[in-house]
Parts: structure tokens; C-alpha cells; sequence
């Protein structure tokens, strides 16, 4: 078989040269490529699962005695994560890249497209089809009861108040484009830019971000400076002066706890910190603060963490001094708030002392014979003491945790297996220690001079607050909504073309109707028989 004059036979694959982009085209192919929406879903997902491991491993930011203690637990593991930046998730480089290359993104996305969408709606609508019969939703009306310009301007004037943009063709046969629905295109460029929002409002406005937490007992006092926090994160661009004035006093910390009901008899239901601000040139306000009802402060919100209890302490040495005397928060262990504190007392003499406590606001025993609280709240208090001697560390300026006792190289002389009990106290309690090393007072808070002692209010209690400033959560509530918003303008505009046609043929007029939509629109062919409808209405044709 001949082949045709114009054959031309495939050139061999290896002398074929493709053109060398170079760095521009390889910059222009990338970028390209970066800024498809394919790759802002595929980032978006991958920013998502990136953000896993923040949940499952404590984070420095908002967990450092998680983190400690993570150390602690698994001390062959914790440096290979550390080493991956997992304890600093959300601060991490790759975490990082990825946030910025999707912040990229979306701005390459969306700028293009909002030039295109503008030109777009500027653009008169399309010319009407020369064959409307292929379109969905096709219908004829023949009639003698109007005229083509006529019919046509009623469709005019009707599809303008139905929303759309109409445009009159005139020539052999009259008619109208009509156009709709470039809301939705609106809806999805308003909904990727406040995604931009959102993010430019997490990572600029999350520098300005801070959080502390404050431990405070009854009666104490906090004022809103960096070294009264008993723990602080601050964001990139925190400056102590960001801080501002305030004096707290926990006035009054009370619990609720389940009287009635015996499956649960004993447990909370209800915390309540009553506290006193002063702010400088106002008079002292009243507030209170509940679990998940924060106070709002001069911009920051206060959030209630945890509570215990804080029993007084004092301790005289050998030679009858007051070595110790403070209150000493003891962190709940249980339930039940079995609380386990430390006393350090640096300047007894001959030597320092110190002593391991733990505090069960309704003591009961174990059938093993250890000691437990069998109730949370201020019914049978008992205060045991393991005591030690010897260097408690605090000498040699290194920095130690008020709520740990480095017990190597002490020794212990009461408690555990030194054969002498520990020390055991009730509220207003005085105990001698052993060995002569002097005495040691469990302090009652609100001593009772009746015979049958009631314990309530015996021993204070402790309140763990958080305080939170965050500049970035109302623009991320608006940004939120507006992305809410715009998606589902997107989701529920339908993108549409209408045409009316009206061909005069001899002694009457046949009026054509089609629609055109793009994307899946289950609504277009009924919104073109509706249109057909209101049309012949309008012009009174009557049915045939």
C-alpha cells in the first residue's frame, strides 16, 4: 500500500533534542508546580500529619515537666525524639517548611485566580449558541400572542431579577444570554484566602503569644511579673513589657463534692477560685474562676489547672532555732488528692534537714497496712514524714526543684527501713525529730478551741493557674468564619447559563430555552422549565 504524499516517517528517538531550560525554566517549572491546587491539598494533608506527633509526645511549650519526665521514663529513647525536635513539634524546621511551603502556595493559587475571576466579571456574557437543541433542558414555545423584541425583553427584564447578568443579541433571530453563579468562584477564593489568614494569623500573631502558670495558695498574692511564674513559654516575639499590671490574691478556694449519690459519693462536681485584682488607678475587683470558665484580664484569660492542698510547716533545729517555717504546696497524686511534698531546711543546725511528706486529707488504711485518702475533702488529715540529714545541694548554687528531694548522699533517719516510724501529724501537731535534731510543727490554719475538733478550713489550699494572652484568636475565630463562609457559598451557588431565542417563522414566534452549567448542577433543567413558565406567564401565551 502507497503511503500518503505528505507521509512523514518518525525521526529516531536519539536525534531528537530537547531544548535546555535552565535556571529560569527550571524556577518557573517549580514554582509551577508549587503553586497547582493538587499541591496545596497534598500540603495542607501533610501539615496535618505532621502535626500528629505533637499529640502523642509532651511538648516544651505546653508540657515541660512532661518532657522531664519523659527523660526520665525512657532515657535511651527521649534523646533520638529530642534529636527529631518531636518535644518542639510545632517549632521544628520541618515542620516549619512545611507551613511556609503551604503559606506559599496558597497565595500562588489564589492570586492568579482572582485576576482571572476579575477579568472574568467584566466579561459580558457568552453569544447564544446557533443550536440551543443540544443543550440541557431544551424547550419550545410556539405562539401568535406576541411579538420576537417583545418576548425578548420580557425574558430580559425577567432573568434580571432573578439574578442574572443578561446581554440582547440582535441580528436575524432575536435573543438573551444570560449568566449567573460567579458568587461561587467569589466563595472559593474568599474561602482559600482566609486560609491564608488563618495561617498568617497562627504564625505572625502566635509570636506575640504567652502563657504562664502560677502556683498560689490562699492569701497570697501574684503580681503579673516574669519571676513570679512559677513556669512561662513565650512566643518569638515576646518582650517582658508586653506584661501587663496586675496584683491577683487568691481570696478563697472551695469544692463541691458529690454528697447524694453513692456510686460517686465523694467526688468533685464543682471548683470555684475566688479572687481580688488590683489593677494601678482602679479600685480592687472581685472575680472568680471556674473549670472552663476563664477570667478575663487586661487581654489575657485566667484558666483554673489544679488544686491541692498546702499545709504550714515549721521546723526547730538542735539548738532551738526556727529553721523552716512556710507553706508547702503538695502535689495530688490520686483522686483523692494523696499529696506528696518536700521540706528543705537549709540552715538547721548541726545539720540540714530534709524530709520527704505526704498529706491524706481522709486517712485509711490498705488491707497491706499502707496508709491511703479514701476521701478528697478535710475529714481525718494526717501528715507522715520521712526525714533525712545531710547536704540537701542547695550550697553550691545550682538551681534545684522545690518539688524534689535529691536524697543521695543523706541519710535517712526516720521512716523507710531505719526502723524508727516516721513522723505522723494532725493539724496543730508538734513532733519531736529523732536524734535530737529538734521538732517539727504541723501548723492548724484555723485552730478550733472546742472539744470535738472540726477539721474543715484546717489546712489551705493551693490553686494552679493558667494565664494565657493571645492576640491571634479573635483574627483566627473571623478568618475561621470567613473561610466557613466562603466555602459554603462555594458548595451551594451553582455556576449557570440561561438562553431565551425567539425565531419568527410565518405568523408566529417560537420561543427557544436551554441552559448550560458547569460542574454537576442536578438543578439546571428544573430551573429552566421554571424560567419557561414565568415567561409565558409574563406574556400571557396560554397552553397548547
Amino acid at each position: 500500500m502507497s503511503r500518503p504524499s505528505d507521509h512523514i516517517d518518525t525521526p529516531n528517538v536519539d536525534e531528537i533534542s530537547q531544548p535546555a531550560l535552565g535556571v529560569s525554566g527550571y524556577l518557573r517549572f517549580f514554582w509551577r508546580q508549587l503553586t497547582s491546587m493538587r499541591t496545596a491539598l497534598l500540603l495542607l494533608l501533610l501539615l496535618a500529619l505532621a502535626a500528629v506527633p505533637g499529640s502523642l509526645v509532651p511538648q516544651r511549650s505546653s508540657n515541660p515537666n512532661g518532657v522531664i519526665q519523659y527523660f526520665k521514663d525512657n532515657p535511651d529513647l527521649a534523646p533520638i525524639l529530642d534529636a527529631l525536635q518531636l518535644f518542639d513539634v510545632f517549632t521544628s524546621m520541618w515542620f516549619s517548611s512545611i507551613y511556609l511551603l503551604l503559606f506559599l502556595s496558597l497565595i500562588g493559587c489564589v492570586i492568579p485566580r482572582t485576576a482571572h475571576h476579575l477579568r472574568a466579571l467584566r466579561t459580558p456574557p457568552p453569544k447564544t449558541p446557533a443550536r440551543l437543541e443540544r443543550l440541557p433542558g431544551f424547550s419550545t414555545v410556539e405562539t401568535t400572542d406576541t411579538d420576537a423584541a417583545v418576548a425578548i425583553e420580557s425574558a430580559r427584564t425577567l432573568l434580571r431579577k432573578s439574578g442574572y447578568r443578561v446581554r440582547v443579541f440582535d441580528g436575524a433571530n432575536l435573543s438573551v444570554s444570560a449568566e449567573r453563579g460567579y458568587l461561587r468562584e467569589t466563595g472559593n477564593l474568599v474561602f482559600h484566602t482566609a486560609l491564608i489568614g488563618v495561617l498568617f494569623a497562627v504564625g505572625i500573631g502566635g509570636g506575640f503569644t504567652y502563657t504562664g502558670q502560677r502556683v498560689i495558695v490562699e492569701g497570697q498574692p501574684f503580681v503579673n511579673i516574669l519571676s513570679d511564674y512559677s513556669s512561662f513559654t513565650p512566643g518569638r516575639f515576646f518582650d517582658e513589657s508586653m506584661l501587663p499590671p496586675f496584683r491577683m490574691v487568691l481570696d478563697d478556694f472551695s469544692v463541691e463534692y458529690e454528697q447524694e449519690n453513692v456510686n460517686a459519693l465523694g467526688f468533685p462536681i464543682d471548683y470555684t477560685a475566688d479572687v481580688s485584682v488590683t489593677i494601678p488607678g482602679e479600685p480592687v475587683s472581685r472575680g472568680t474562676v471556674k473549670v472552663n470558665q476563664p477570667l478575663p484580664l487586661l487581654g489575657s484569660d485566667v484558666f483554673l489547672l489544679g488544686n491541692g492542698y498546702a499545709p504550714r510547716i515549721t521546723v526547730t533545729d538542735g539548738e532551738g532555732n526556727v529553721a523552716f517555717t512556710d507553706i508547702v504546696p503538695f502535689l495530688p497524686q490520686d483522686a483523692n488528692l494523696t499529696s506528696m511534698g518536700f521540706i528543705k531546711a537549709p540552715d538547721a543546725l548541726p545539720e540540714q534537714i530534709g524530709m520527704i511528706g505526704f498529706f491524706y486529707p481522709t486517712a485509711g488504711e490498705l488491707s497491706t497496712g499502707a496508709l491511703t485518702s479514701i476521701h478528697a475533702d478535710l475529714l481525718n488529715p494526717l501528715l507522715t514524714l520521712n526525714v533525712y540529714t545531710g547536704d540537701l545541694g542547695i550550697d553550691d548554687g545550682i538551681p534545684r526543684n522545690v518539688y524534689q528531694l535529691d536524697v543521695d548522699g543523706m541519710t535517712q533517719v526516720a521512716g523507710g527501713d531505719t526502723g524508727i516510724e516516721a513522723i505522723k501529724l494532725r493539724p496543730g501537731e508538734t513532733a519531736p525529730l529523732p536524734n535530737g535534731l529538734g521538732t517539727v510543727t504541723f501548723e492548724d490554719a484555723n485552730p478550733a478551741p472546742s472539744m470535738a475538733k472540726d477539721y474543715a478550713d484546717s489546712v489551705l489550699r493551693f490553686a494552679t493557674f493558667d494565664i494565657t494572652h493571645d492576640p491571634s484568636r479573635g483574627w483566627v475565630l473571623a478568618f475561621a468564619l470567613l473561610s466557613l463562609s466562603g466555602l459554603l457559598i462555594a458548595l451551594f451557588i451553582p455556576r449557570r447559563r440561561v438562553w431565551v431565542k425567539a425565531i419568527e417563522t410565518s405568523g408566529a414566534v417560537r420561543l427557544e430555552y436551554a441552559g448550560l452549567a458547569r460542574g454537576y448542577d442536578p438543578g439546571l433543567e428544573p430551573a429552566v422549565n421554571d424560567l419557561q413558565q414565568r415567561h409565558r406567564q409574563q406574556l400571557n401565551i396560554k397552553d397548547t
